[in-house]
């Protein structure tokens, strides 16, 4: 049986290594890749030669936001996985994103964005095979915990755009007005009027509220 090929992106030296020891000793898995920044990996993307079956992916990225990486993997393997460019000959690996974050905004978030799966970094290597044995056979898998999350809040990211999602996704990041503008090449005056937007589809008026979502 051919052993699945994984690419690594996290900015923690120590999370990876103990990763790639804990996978490589099942016997299972081959570390393709192991990227520290999202310029990092869209290199390691495009230089990996073979097959790439799976990509466990952090959130936290120093500044950056990894569930970016999501959208790259839509443009490189084309928006379905299977209309893709001559660089990418191979089918599109599944994404199973591996954070600290627990909160059940970003999880929705991943799995919108395309993410197979969510398992926190707090689960134990027995759940995070179970993980990664999910997602590779197709199926969509949450950690139990989370999913239980998902259910029991009112479900405010619905009632949101694509837009004020990405907005309440870097404020949850603790980024300020001027640093949301930035990331998504807006003005301050359209991240004030999206805020806005937020504050009365969610019925909050503080960002300290939104955090919690």
């Amino acid at each position: 049986m051919d052993k699945v090929r994984i690419l690594f992106i996290d900015d923690h030296p120590l999370i990876r290594r103990g990763l790639s020891s804990f996978l490589a000793e099942t016997g299972r898995f081959v570390i393709a890749g192991e990227a520290s920044s999202l310029d990092h990996a869209r290199e390691l993307l495009a230089g990996i030669t073979g097959p790439l079956d799976l990509i466990l992916l952090d959130i936290s990225l120093g500044e950056e936001n990894g569930l970016d990486f999501l959208k790259t993997l839509k443009s490189f393997y084309g928006p379905s996985g299977h209309d893709r460019p001559a660089a990418a000959p191979h089918g599109a690996p599944v994404t199973l994103v591996y954070s600290t974050f627990e909160d059940p905004f970003r999880v929705q978030n991943a799995l919108d964005l395309g993410a197979m799966g969510y398992i926190p970094k707090s689960a134990g290597e027995d759940e995070l095979l179970k993980a990664i044995d999910a997602v590779l056979s197709g199926q969509r898998y949450v950690y139990r915990g989370l999913e239980i999350k998902i259910h029991e809040r009112p479900n405010y990211y619905n009632l949101l755009t694509s837009r004020e999602r990405e907005v309440l996704g870097l404020i949850k990041q603790h980024y300020d007005n001027r640093r949301i503008a930035k990331a998504l090449s807006m003005s301050p005056r359209t991240v004030e009027n999206h805020l806005s937007h937020i504050y009365l589809k969610t019925g909050f008026n503080s960002r300290e509220s939104l955090l919690a979502l």
